[in-house]
């Protein structure tokens, strides 16, 4: 190859290189702005049990192991090295909102309830009320008809006496059965 093709092959290829480049940060840029648009979708995570005021004021001193996990459900946590002792912990992690942690401890002494403590638990109501969507709500509609309203629809015959105490036709003795009998 003479020396003039030569370099002019050089050049084509350090300016074909130099496109990719170049083209390549601008894709770069127009990927960052079409994800920047699209948010995947973050999932809330629940670990535990939730466990409410009104199941914490159900537990009282002397009630065996049985009747606190029918109050309380199963411990998330049980230690080989503390028999007597159960956790009750609750996380709920969601997208853009601080994450909930609550824990009860539960102690026994041999197979009766001693004590309980832990975080101050919400009312299921409350809890619920936390749960609440992100989403704008809508202005709720009026459901009330004005007499104006009303008055553009028929007003429905009364019923006569006579016409309510009617007597009904009877019903059937026997039914037909509900699968044939040819099988």
């Amino acid at each position: 190859m003479s020396a003039p093709v030569s370099c002019g092959a050089r050049w084509g290829a350090i300016v074909l290189i130099g496109a990719s480049l170049s083209a390549c940060g601008s894709f770069d840029s127009a990927s960052n702005r079409v994800a920047s648009m699209v948010t995947p979708y973050k999932v809330d995570v629940v670990q535990g049990n939730f466990v409410s005021r009104e199941q914490v004021e159900a537990l009282k001193p002397g009630m065996g192991r049985q009747q606190v996990r029918e109050v309380l459900g199963t411990p998330l946590t049980t230690s080989l090295f503390h028999a007597d002792r159960w956790e009750y912990v609750f996380t709920l992690k969601r997208p853009d909102v601080e994450i909930q942690t609550r824990k009860l401890t539960v102690f026994f002494k041999g197979d009766q309830l001693d004590r309980y403590e832990g975080d101050e638990m919400p009312t299921e109501s409350e809890f619920v009320a936390t749960l609440g969507s992100k989403a704008t709500k809508n202005k709720v509609p009026q459901l009330e008809a004005t007499e104006a309203q009303l008055a553009k629809f028929p007003k429905p015959a009364p019923v006569k006496d006579s016409e309510a105490d009617a007597p009904t036709a009877p019903l059937p003795s026997s039914y037909p059965p509900l699968e044939s009998s040819a099988r």
